[in-house]
């Protein structure tokens, strides 16, 4: 294909608006040639998304002739600008930018597109970035075309008519790609992509970002069942899952059988894929970031990151305190229309501290100077490498405790003394929210009794109401075996004193039956470590309707594996003479009973090196 001369001068006016495309379909050699053939033009407004490019329009050196205004800041040349005050940010939810241009808002003179050559019946395709390309062809007094034989054609509504167009300018280059991100050997980023995929289940439709943490969780979707994709952006990954057969979109409730998509960035590869392939549909960006179309879509994941999330669940993902570093994006548009899904899950993941280790980014308080992209109203869960916090629904005390319990260790008792100077959190709240390494790397076991699947984790300080509740629901037989009386109450400052235990010398298990942002604790498990004889006093108690399923059974045995693990000598146990249903677990167990100097009660006793000791004699044998 030949290259066609353009007029600039005759085409464009000193201080117009023009747009150019965005991602891998920017015309980047048509803004070459504006450039190099600008002659006495100044003063044009670009207008643009990110672009994956080098972004040379916004260099020092071309000020006179271009004033860049963004929606996202991407890219080194773009986010410079901003930041020394040559190019605009215009924050926006992606969603609402062809409004923008449609109702003359930021009414646009000129848009530089890239498209492919006409099919047989004079139809372009805006190939992999159709998003607010679209509009800005429709609604722009005159449209200006880089035709290029690399550019896919794709389905969906990503044609324009050549009558639509009124410059072609024809060159021929192969599309920018976007390189993988690296996740090797980050553990930090791969673990959270391991609590992110916990979320998913199968069946469900997946929106996800850019960047390593989104690369990760689909990495660990791989043994995932009939997910399907509506996504204002795909990548390799989603291809590579596509290939596998995990994405069929079979389930889907919107756009079923198919991925919906508005744009596309990553390898030769995939854009081959997307390249006249009936199963990819781009549609603009108002259509796919509909909140309204989002929740069409039952079961949606939405997965995107996050720069900083304060103690109350107030996201940062624009901007490092007053430096701008990004954009809204669709964050807020996937976030709401996610929560809105029958069963939708809205995910903010990041990791728990700066790459350096020397900032938390589970803060008390936002930034000076930093704004917040996504309230604390939309987010539903908060993943990092320390775990997933469940936020809906929760009180700014207990959404405080759950992030402190993601946050990194070593900030915990910092930003639980600042969250208490507000009052968030009560002065009885002493101790941070501990871990419990021996459940393994996520922290917590899915198990399943009569069919049902539940997840026996630690007690988190968050669990305070939870634990009430749970007191109130026994009957005044289950306290009685309990507790040998009948407490008439459990205070809040009770019930924080017994889920906030320093759970590397103490002991509190649960089985929680968790059915998205709702928890139910079924059964509590603990014990009190007993220094002076390395030994700790177990008990248990479990809610009526799971009495006699095993719940207790398998709470004591995890029990003894991490007690035995911690290099205890013993285990012991008090229990009614009369609850015989407790005897039975704790004698199934090992357990030996003892003499007792109370009448009434059973003392009762494991020696964990005596079973350490046969334990290796079989091993050896």
């Amino acid at each position: 294909m030949t290259m066609s001369k353009l007029d600039w001068s005759k085409i464009l006016k000193s201080g117009q608006r023009i747009f150019i495309g965005s991602h891998a379909a920017v015309p980047t050699a048509l803004i070459d040639d504006l450039i190099n053939n600008a002659k006495h033009l100044h003063d044009i407004e670009v207008v643009q998304l990110m672009t994956l490019s080098d972004n040379k329009w916004a260099l020092p050196e071309h000020q006179q002739l271009f004033k860049v205004n963004t929606f996202f800041i991407g890219g080194d040349n773009v986010r410079s600008a901003v930041n020394e005050g040559r190019a605009d940010y215009t924050p926006c939810f992606i969603s609402d930018i062809p409004n923008l241009f449609n109702n003359g808002i930021l009414p646009l003179d000129a848009a530089l597109i890239m498209v492919s050559p006409a099919d047989q019946y004079g139809y372009h395709s805006m190939g992999v970035s159709v998003d607010v390309v679209a509009a800005a062809a429709k609604s722009a007094n005159t449209v200006i075309a880089q035709v290029n034989e690399h550019m896919p054609v794709t389905f969906g509504q990503s044609f324009l008519h050549k009558n639509q167009i009124d410059h072609f300018w024809y060159h021929d280059e192969p599309l920018p790609q976007l390189p993988p991100p690296d996740t090797v050997d980050n553990k930090i980023i791969e673990r959270i992509g391991q609590y992110i995929a916990l979320l998913v289940r199968d069946g469900c439709t997946l929106q996800i970002g850019l960047g390593r943490i989104c690369a990760a969780a689909l990495h660990y979707l791989g043994n995932h069942k009939d997910l399907g994709v509506h996504s204002e952006l795909i990548t390799d990954d989603i291809m590579n899952l596509m290939l596998k057969g995990v994405i069929n979109n079979r389930k889907k409730t919107f756009h079923p059988n198919k991925i919906v998509t508005s744009f596309c960035m990553g390898s030769q590869a995939l854009y081959d894929f997307v390249d006249r392939n009936p199963h990819v549909g781009f549609y603009p960006s108002e259509y796919v970031n509909s909140p309204t179309n989002i929740a069409r879509n039952d079961n949606l994941i939405a997965i995107n990151s996050a720069i900083e999330v304060d103690l109350t669940g107030q996201v940062v993902s624009d901007s490092i305190g007053h430096q701008f570093y990004s954009g809204i994006g669709g964050q807020v548009d996937f976030s709401r229309g996610a929560s809105l899904s029958q069963g939708g899950k809205p995910v903010i993941a990041l990791p728990s501290t700066t790459e350096d280790g020397k900032i938390s980014r589970i803060v008390p308080h936002i930034q000076e100077g930093a704004g917040v992209v996504t309230s604390r109203g939309h987010v539903h869960y908060v993943v990092t490498e320390f775990g997933v916090a469940s936020l809906r629904g929760k009180s700014i005390r207990e959404r405080a405790l759950e992030l402190i319990r993601v946050a990194h260790p070593k900030f915990r008792q910092q930003l639980l003394q600042q969250v208490r100077q507000h009052y968030w959190v009560p002065h009885y709240q002493q101790l941070t929210p501990s871990d419990v390494p021996e459940l393994g790397e996520i922290g917590f076991k899915k198990i399943s009794f009569a069919g049902e699947e539940f997840d026996l984790r630690p007690l988190y300080p968050s669990d305070e109401r939870r634990l009430q509740e749970f007191f109130y629901s026994h009957t005044k037989e289950t306290l009685q075996l309990r507790y040998n009386a009948v407490p008439t109450q459990m205070s809040r400052e009770k019930s924080c004193t017994l889920v906030s235990i320093d759970q590397s010398v103490d002991l509190a298990l649960c089985i929680v039956r968790q059915k998205g942002s709702a928890a139910k604790i079924m059964a509590v498990g603990r014990y009190y470590f007993i220094e002076s004889h390395n030994s700790c006093e177990v008990a248990f108690v479990t809610r009526e309707h799971y009495q006699g399923q095993g719940m207790a059974s398998v709470l004591l045995q995890e029990m003894i594996r991490i007690a035995k693990s911690r290099g205890l000598d013993s285990m012991q146990a008090v229990v009614l003479v009369n609850n015989k249903p407790m005897l039975n677990v704790f004698e199934k167990s090992g357990f030996v009973r003892q003499a007792s100097d109370e009448p009434g009660e059973v003392m009762l006793k494991l020696e964990l090196n005596q079973e350490q000791e046969q334990e290796q004699q079989e091993s050896s044998s």
